[in-house]
């Protein structure tokens, strides 16, 4: 209610700036009361106990100054990044536009971020405080050797994350989806599982929703081979439907409503092409229990959000959560393992 009030003030600001806004409000609010562990919605994903499968996701967070904050807004986990090497300024402003007609984003912020070294310390200090957090990192826009940015910043982040998340999928880092390639992706994952060691935390690798069903299929068997954690499906799209919204024409990726079908056949076609055998992770126009409940039964045991808490702010993971438990007894589960997959 508060916010339905408090967002035609925020509208009128710039996107980015109310985003600033939005998170500097985040590092002074109070804690919040956190997700209850061991309930109804509790899942446990490689090897992770997660209190409720609705997550933030990355792109909010990027330099992991709040993590905690989001968990006490009832997130069951909590996605930080991306977060490069160096620190980079991302690609020049406006970069980041509310399409409200179309309650959709479209973004080209390039990998802004101050840093792992800066990132890494604030992480450090938060070690050993419950709660999931998975670090996103990539790499450089202007590195020399991308693959060993991803190295790098796996040795960097593996102690503080309960996940590290491999982005190979932004469309707005020139060049980085071809690393989505079977022999480039091969190479990556190779570099990345040596830097992180054993043990470690569990690797999980976030793909675009523009692919080719060769590519899902060489992606999944890869993922497969190489025993990674789940697979996060998917990043924002370059692709276009129909839009309402002046501006509609801007470049960069696509979130929000206009991505979720697009995002919900890609959870199905994964699903089939791992078999089940590997854990999916359903991100892109989730705004409602009903939208996360469609994607855990097409396969996600985990979903995210990010671009719907524009539109319906920072209650949306308790609202969420609330209807997810309501349509899991409507439908005779009693857990949400039971329910991925059997739409």
């Amino acid at each position: 209610m508060f916010y339905s009030l408090l967002r035609p003030a925020l509208f009128r600001l710039d996107a980015e700036r109310a985003h600033v806004l939005a998170l500097n409000a985040l590092k002074l609010a109070p804690a919040g009361r956190r997700a209850p562990t061991g309930g109804p919605l509790a899942v446990n994903v490689a090897g992770l106990s997660f209190p409720n499968p609705v997550g933030m996701a990355a792109g909010f967070d990027k330099d992991g100054e709040i993590p905690d904050a989001l968990l006490g807004l009832g997130f069951g986990f909590a996605e930080v990044g991306s977060i490069t090497p160096l620190p980079q300024a991302g690609n020049p402003k406006p970069r980041l536009f509310r399409l409200a007609e179309d309650r959709a984003v479209i973004n080209r912020m390039g990998f802004n971020n101050r840093g792992g070294a800066e990132a890494a310390e604030r992480l450090r200090a938060r070690n050993g405080r419950p709660g999931v957090v998975g670090i996103n990192v990539g790499a450089n826009k202007d590195s020399a050797d991308r693959v060993a940015d991803y190295a790098m910043m796996t040795r960097l982040m593996a102690p503080y994350a309960s996940y590290l998340a491999v982005n190979i999928s932004s469309p707005n880092t020139p060049g980085l989806r071809a690393l989505q390639d079977e022999g480039a992706l091969t190479a990556l994952l190779d570099a990345v599982l040596e830097a992180r060691g054993q043990p470690g935390p569990p690797i999980f690798l976030k793909v675009a929703p523009d692919l080719q069903p060769a590519d899902i299929d060489a992606i999944a068997r890869i993922a497969l081979g190489k025993q990674l954690g789940a697979l996060i499906v998917s990043n924002t799209t370059i692709s276009r439907p129909p839009l309402q919204s002046r501006h509609a024409g801007e470049a960069g990726g696509l979130s929000g409503a206009p991505l979720r079908d697009l995002a919900q056949q890609r959870i199905v076609d994964f699903r089939k092409a791992t078999g089940g055998a590997l854990p999916l992770v359903g991100v892109g126009g989730i705004a409602t229990a009903e939208d996360a409940w469609a994607r855990i039964r097409a396969g996600a045991s985990l979903v995210q959000v990010y671009s719907a808490m524009v539109y319906e702010g920072p209650g949306i993971a308790r609202k969420i959560a609330r209807g997810l438990e309501n349509l899991m007894r409507r439908d005779g589960f009693s857990s949400i393992a039971e329910a991925v997959g059997s739409g």
